[in-house]
């Protein structure tokens, strides 16, 4: 087995795991501040402060396209497409994340934010060209 694909699906997991806790943190500063109270948000979420809805925003955000990463991950590792070009898509994935969150909780600048995102899916294309070419 190769180990090529492994590492940038392990990358991923880390930094959703990062995300969490910057997740975390923001909801405990809201509290902490006084910002919101629990009956506050119970609920909905919508009553936390704008930092704190950004990073629940982006942690959201790590089980959409990144379903589609890991399926191709485990996909490419069964039909034998790991080389070194898989493996180059697949950590331009995972920058393109991280990229994205570090926008996404930080300026939140769309203009910035939608060339990342769009980034990282077209390496999710040409990975699946990858597994697809593989199977032909």
């Amino acid at each position: 087995m190769s180990l090529k694909l492994v590492y940038p699906a392990l990358a991923l997991i880390l930094w959703m795991f990062v995300v969490l806790g910057i997740l975390f943190l923001r909801r405990k500063q809201a509290f902490a501040a006084k910002q919101v109270r629990m009956a506050d948000v119970a609920v909905s979420t919508e009553a936390y402060p704008q930092p704190a809805r950004l990073a629940a925003a982006n942690f959201a955000n790590q089980f959409e396209t990144p379903v589609i990463f890991f399926a191709l991950i485990m996909l490419a590792m069964e039909v034998g497409a790991t080389s070194y070009i898989m493996a180059a898509l697949a950590w331009l994935y995972v920058a393109s994340r991280v990229v994205h969150t570090v926008i996404h909780v930080g300026s939140n600048d769309l203009r910035l934010r939608a060339p990342v995102f769009a980034l990282g899916v077209v390496a999710l294309f040409g990975m699946w060209i990858g597994v697809l070419l593989a199977v032909l």
